[in-house]
């Protein structure tokens, strides 16, 4: 998964100016007690923060 898949999948999920709110304020304790955003810029995979960010949304599984 590429970082332009991630944030598409957000802003489907949360609209756009939301998504981007979220992933630079909401902290998620499986990433470490990082942001979206922070975890990207620390290097860690874009499927493991979509996969943190999947699980803090509470989505379908069908998402995942």
């Amino acid at each position: 998964m590429r970082e332009a898949d991630l944030r598409s999948r957000l802003d489907a999920h949360l609209g756009h100016a939301f998504a981007l709110m979220w992933a630079q304020t909401h902290v998620l304790g499986s990433l470490n007690q990082r942001t979206v955003d922070q975890a990207l810029a620390a290097g860690v995979p874009c499927k493991e923060v979509w996969r943190a960010a999947w699980a803090e949304l509470e989505l379908p599984d069908v998402h995942r």
